[in-house]
């Protein structure tokens, strides 16, 4: 299972990259990989401010439904086009082209309080 270690993770598979006071957020390989063909992702959030740990969408993969939740608090800013027009990019790249949205931070502590690689692939097993 692939989990780079520049990047933070939060225990619902979500991971999180930080640019200055913006946080790049995807599910992680494991995710994707547990869901399979993901078909449609839904982030109705744009433009809300939201905690850490609230729902910002939803992911559909050919049998089921799961909610996406952001690991930091903030300002939903986009939406990744190229998820839009192809879903299943999140499942071919989840790292990179398939990152799922950009949040203006309200609090970059949060982002330290996430999990290391390590603790995430202990989390996984």
């Amino acid at each position: 299972m692939n989990v780079p270690a520049n990047l933070k993770y939060s225990n619902d598979h979500e991971w999180c990259r930080i640019e200055g006071d913006t946080a790049y957020i995807g599910i992680t390989d494991f995710a994707q990989s547990q869901l399979g063909d993901i078909v449609f992702v839904d982030v109705p959030t744009v433009g809300e401010t939201l905690a850490a740990g609230e729902v910002f969408g939803s992911i559909e993969a050919v049998k089921t439904v799961s909610d996406a939740f952001i690991p930091v608090g903030g300002e939903v800013i986009e939406f990744n086009d190229a998820v839009d027009a192809d879903p299943a990019v999140v499942n071919r790249d989840p790292y990179g082209e398939g990152w799922i949205i950009k949040v203006k931070l309200s609090d970059p502590k949060e982002y330290d309080a996430l999990l290391s690689d390590a603790q995430y692939k202990e989390l996984i097993g």
